[in-house]
């Protein structure tokens, strides 16, 4: 069988560019597994600048997919982020595209 005669059923434009991006889906994948991380947290897991990290965490919040919360521990500022419904049911569904089109080569 040749690579063109099979027919996928999940098609690679189904696959969500924002989680996709190597940056972004690093952090995604952390999160999913916890419940929140703090900024400091996801610098040192992700090996990402705190610039990078603060660009691609605007990214995720602008679609929606994370809440950044500020705060203050004494004086001083603490940041924690956390998917959102929308970024847990997101992540979920860009597993399953991904494990589909895996499934189906």
């Amino acid at each position: 069988m040749k690579n063109e005669d099979v027919s996928l059923d999940v098609s690679l434009e189904e696959i969500d560019r924002v989680i996709h991006e190597p940056a972004r889906l690093n952090i995604m994948l952390y999160l999913f597994v916890v419940e929140k991380a703090d900024f400091v947290y996801l610098v040192h897991k992700t090996g990402l600048t705190k610039g990078n990290l603060s660009v691609h965490l605007q990214k995720l919040e602008q679609s929606g997919y994370v809440e950044i919360l500020k705060e203050f521990v004494g004086r001083i500022p603490h940041t924690l982020i956390r998917l959102t419904k929308q970024g847990r049911k997101a992540f979920i569904q860009y597993r399953e595209n991904i494990l589909n089109l895996l499934n189906q080569t």
